[in-house]
C-alpha cells in the first residue's frame, strides 16, 4: 500500500498522498461517483516514522454540488465481470489535509505533538474484515442452495431418454451421474450452512472479548475466517457452474437464473482478499501454532488437535463401507489428514532453514503445501459445524437421519476428491477408499427421494430464485415459453431490419425454376 499519511504537528492536521492510482476495496456499496465520503486505508508517518496501516475518514466530495474537492481524483474503474452496475471506484489524493480526529484512534491514537501510541496488537484493524468475511461464508451457503434447488427441481421436471419400452422417458434426477454431481453440492449448501452459523457465533464471541480487552482469540478468528471465506467462496462458485451444467442447454439461457447467479458471485473468490491469500493467512496461523509444541488444553478449540498430546493413529478403524455411516468416524479421517498435511508442510518450512534460508524464502518454498493444509484444515471445520450441529440438534429422527445421510455425503465426497491425501503416510488404504465410494453411491440413493424436499426446506421463494427452471410448481416449459415471448425481439413479428437487409437478400438469391 503506497497511500501514505503524514501527521503535521503545527495544523495538527494529516496530509494524504497517492503516489499511484489505488483501486478502492469492493464494498457492497458504492463510491466512484456516488459517494461523499470514504475510509482510507493509509499508512501512517509520525515524527518520521512508518507506524503502519491505519484508518482515516476522507471527504471526497463537496456537500454542496458533490464535485471532487481539491486534490481528490475519484471515479469508477469501469466494467468488469459481473457486477456491471457496481460503482466501485478509484481513488488518488494530492496533500489533502484532514484533522487529525479524522484518524480512527480507538485503539492507535497520534497525540497533538505527533506521539503515536501502538494498539494492543498490530491485528486489531481485521475486525470490519472477519465481518465481511464471515458474511462471505453465509453467502455462499445462500447462493449454493439457490443453485441447487433451481437445478433439482429441473432434473425432476426434465426426462430424457426411454430407457425400457411403454415406460415414460426417465427423470433425469434418476440417473446415478447427475446425482453424483448434484447430491454432494446439496450436502455442501448445508455444510456451509451449519459452517456459516459457526462463524458467526465465533465471531460475536471472540469480539465480545475484544470489547473488553481480551485480544488472545483474535488470531484464531482471523485465521479461521480468512480460510472459510476462501473454501466456501471456491464450493459455491464452483457449484453454481455444475449446477448450470447439470441443466444442459437450458441452463444456458438466463430464464434459468444461473448465469446471472454465476456471474455476480464469482468476484466472492477475489474480494475481500484473493483466495490464495486467505489461505496463506490462515496457513501462518497453523504454521505458528505446529511450531509451539504445546499441549492439546492449552491451543485453541479449532487447532487442539494440532496439540503434541493429540492421539495420532496410524491407520484408520474402518472394515466395512457401512462404517462410513459415522460422521465421527468421518471427523476422525479429517482429522488425520489434516495432521499429516501441516507435518508435511512444517517438515519442507523446517527443511528450508536448516539449509540455510530465511524464514520469507523458507515459507514461500513451502507454501504450496501450506495453502493444501490450510485447505484441509477448514474442510475439517466445515464437517466439524455440520457434525456438531446434529449432535445437538433438537429434532425429529426422522429428520435427524437424513441430515445424517447429507453430513456423511459431505464427508465421503471429500475423501474421493482428495483421496490421495486421505492415503498419506497410510492412514487409509486403497481398499478404505473404495468402500467410501460405495458408502457415498449407496447414499446417492437415500438422497434421491429426499432431494425435492430438502431444497424446498432451504424456503427460497420464487421470487429470490428467479428461474423459470427452478419454479416450486414445476410449471417449467410454459413459463420458458411465456419468458421468450417477452424478450426484446420480440416485440415485433417483423423485425425492423428486414426491408432493409433481408428482403433484398431473399429476392436477389430467389430461385428462377
Amino acid at each position: 500500500l503506497e497511500t501514505t499519511a503524514t501527521y503535521d504537528p503545527l495544523t495538527e492536521e494529516f496530509v494524504l498522498n497517492s503516489p499511484t492510482l489505488t483501486s478502492m476495496k469492493w464494498w457492497p456499496g458504492t463510491l466512484g461517483h456516488t459517494a461523499t465520503h470514504a475510509v482510507v486505508v493509509a499508512r501512517l508517518i509520525t515524527k518520521g516514522k512508518d507506524e503502519g496501516i491505519h484508518l482515516f475518514i476522507v471527504q471526497l466530495r463537496s456537500l454542496e454540488d458533490h464535485r471532487p474537492l481539491p486534490g481528490i481524483k475519484v471515479g469508477d474503474i469501469g466494467p468488469k465481470f459481473g457486477y456491471f452496475g457496481m460503482d466501485n471506484g478509484f481513488l488518488h489524493m494530492t496533500n489533502v489535509r484532514i484533522p487529525r480526529d479524522q484518524m480512527l484512534m480507538k485503539y492507535a491514537q497520534v497525540s497533538r505533538d505527533g506521539t503515536y501510541s501502538k494498539p494492543p496488537t498490530d491485528k486489531i484493524t481485521y475486525g470490519t474484515m472477519v465481518f465481511v468475511r464471515a458474511g462471505i461464508v453465509v453467502q455462499s451457503a445462500s447462493i449454493l442452495a439457490r443453485a441447487v434447488t433451481i437445478a433439482i427441481r429441473y432434473s425432476v421436471v426434465r426426462r430424457q431418454t426411454q430407457n425400457r419400452p411403454g415406460e415414460p422417458e426417465t427423470q433425469v434426477l434418476d440417473y446415478q451421474t447427475q446425482q453424483f454431481k448434484l447430491f454432494p453440492l446439496l450436502a455442501s449448501a448445508y455444510a456451509m450452512k451449519f459452517a456459516s452459523q459457526y462463524m458467526l457465533k465465533l465471531y460475536v464471541g471472540i469480539t465480545g472479548e475484544i470489547a473488553e480487552g481480551n485480544l488472545e482469540s483474535l488470531p484464531e478468528l482471523h485465521a479461521t475466517s480468512a480460510g472459510l471465506k476462501a473454501l466456501c467462496s471456491e464450493i459455491s462458485s464452483n457449484g453454481v457452474e455444475l449446477c448450470r451444467l447439470c441443466c444442459g442447454g437450458h441452463g444456458y439461457s438466463a430464464a434459468s437464473g444461473l448465469p446471472q447467479l454465476y456471474v455476480d458471485y464469482s468476484p466472492a473468490q477475489t474480494y475481500e482478499g484473493e483466495n490464495t491469500v486467505m489461505l496463506l493467512q490462515t496457513a501462518r496461523y497453523l504454521l505458528k501454532i505446529s511450531r509451539q509444541k504445546v499441549p492439546q488444553a492449552q491451543l485453541p478449540n479449532n487447532v487442539a488437535y494440532l496439540g503434541v498430546d493429540y492421539p495420532k493413529y496410524k491407520e484408520s478403524p474402518v472394515l466395512t463401507p457401512k462404517q462410513f455411516n459415522d460422521p465421527h468416524i468421518l471427523l476422525e479421517a479429517y482429522r488425520q489428514r489434516v495432521i499429516r498435511l501441516v507435518a508435511v508442510a512444517l517438515r519442507r518450512y523446517m527443511n528450508g532453514i536448516d539449509s540455510g534460508l530465511d524464514a520469507v524464502a523458507a515459507w514461500n518454498n513451502s507454501s504450496v503445501d501450506w495453502t493444501v493444509a490450510a485447505r484441509a484444515h477448514c474442510h475439517y471445520l466445515v464437517l466439524k459445524a455440520f457434525q456438531s450441529s446434529i449432535d445437538t440438534a433438537e429434532m425429529c429422527e426422522t429428520n435427524l437421519s437424513i441430515m445424517r445421510v447429507l453430513c456423511c455425503l459431505f464427508g465421503l465426497f471429500g475423501i474421493m476428491q482428495y483421496s490421495g491425501e486421505f492415503c498419506l503416510d497410510g492412514y487409509m488404504n486403497s481398499d478404505q477408499i473404495e468402500m467410501a465410494k460405495n458408502q457415498l453411491y449407496s447414499l446417492l440413493k437415500e438422497v434421491r427421494y429426499e432431494a425435492v424436499p430438502l431444497v424446498d426446506a432451504f424456503d427460497i421463494h420464487d421470487d429470490i430464485l428467479n428461474s423459470c427452471l427452478g419454479r416450486y410448481d414445476g410449471d417449467v416449459y410454459r413459463h420458458l415459453y411465456q419468458w421468450a415471448l417477452r424478450a426484446p425481439r420480440n416485440k415485433k413479428e417483423v423485425h425492423d431490419t428486414y426491408e432493409k437487409y433481408l428482403r433484398p437478400l431473399l429476392k436477389k438469391t430467389k430461385s428462377k425454376l
